[in-house]
């Protein structure tokens, strides 16, 4: 006698467990499409087990201000407190960062690239980021050296920092030594620090040195005046891998830094897979569509937020904008 298998409906699936399913999407699937499938899917979306990772980095970059807001409020909101990660660039609100750091509570890695936030907001702020263990700054030109003192003090746990620069546009800054001297002093923790293109000197390097013990990887790309001594590197930090001063520019940011000595020439590069684009299919018998309702032209059948959603990703078409290499 033949076994009988008893095959269960995807849509039979608690919410909890299907978000964690569907998470895994690429997200403009999970905001134009899967929202489409069925009631249960629906409702998982909206759910918080969808959104403990938000990245809308590229995305962002790209947007208008005013869409940016309400979609970051859209996301968030849908966490219910869970966000872990947040990938996102070119907030340029500093209402829009308070918003963030409310909902902070469980977040463990912000990425907040060319953003415009002010350097008192972060101070004022920054004790709500108290759990993150990864922070990218890079491009905020805002930030001082007593934010960064502020980040230090308040986030206990963090191992790495990105504050990186652009080449062009801080070239007539004189110096960063107090920014440099103030992660030294206050972060002691750190594993990764990415530094690239930052007006520092030897001195600021050694502080940093002296102050992070645990670091193991160090970006000095485009910091020109620093000039360090291999022999002594060897001697008293073998476990630092350096890369930089030098730049090679056709080369993309990256992560491979298993491929640099501890102060090497050699760079490393990191190809972007840009997912978001193509058609998508999908069909279900136990559903009943008409036409008007697959009609994604028809506004009648979204609300709000899914209207939102759908146009999220118009006009990402276009040409990225070139940003120098940066890790």
């Amino acid at each position: 006698m033949e076994a009988t298998i008893d095959f269960r409906r995807w849509d039979d699936l608690i919410p909890d467990a299907l978000g964690l399913i569907i998470k895994k999407l690429p997200l403009k699937d999970i905001l134009t499409v899967v929202t489409r499938v069925c009631k249960s899917w629906r409702k998982a979306v909206q759910g918080p087990y969808c959104w403990q990772e938000i990245d809308i980095y590229e995305w962002s970059t790209e947007c208008e201000p005013e869409m940016l807001d309400r979609m970051l409020r859209l996301l968030i909101g849908r966490s219910c407190g869970s966000l872990r990660q947040l990938h996102v660039g070119c907030v340029n609100d500093d209402q829009l960062f308070s918003f963030i750091a409310e909902n902070a509570s469980s977040l463990q890695k912000l990425v907040l690239r060319r953003s415009e936030i002010s350097n008192s907001i972060v101070i004022q702020l920054v004790e709500k980021f108290s759990t993150l263990s990864s922070l990218d700054l890079s491009y905020c030109y805002q930030i001082r050296a007593d934010a960064l003192e502020a980040i230090g003090k308040h986030c206990k746990s963090l191992i790495s920092l990105s504050w990186n620069m652009h080449p062009i546009v801080l070239e007539d800054r004189p110096s960063h030594v107090e920014e440099a001297h103030a992660i030294a002093n206050t972060m002691p923790k750190l594993k990764h620090l990415e530094l690239a293109y930052v007006h520092i000197d030897v001195g600021s390097v050694l502080d940093i040195l002296s102050g992070c013990r645990e670091l193991e990887t160090l970006d000095l790309r485009g910091c020109w005046d620093v000039k360090l001594d291999k022999k002594f590197l060897e001697e008293k930090h073998p476990k630092v891998k350096i890369l930089g001063p030098q730049v090679d520019m056709g080369y993309l940011e990256s992560g491979c830094w298993d491929d640099c000595s501890d102060f090497s020439d050699d760079y490393w590069m990191d190809y972007s897979d840009d997912d978001f684009y193509g058609e998508y299919y999908y069909s279900d018998d136990n559903y009943d569509y008409d036409d008007a309702a697959l009609d994604v032209n028809n506004d009648a059948i979204w609300n709000a937020e899914d209207l939102l959603a759908l146009r999220f990703f118009e006009g990402m078409e276009g040409d990225l904008q070139v940003w120098p290499p940066s890790p």
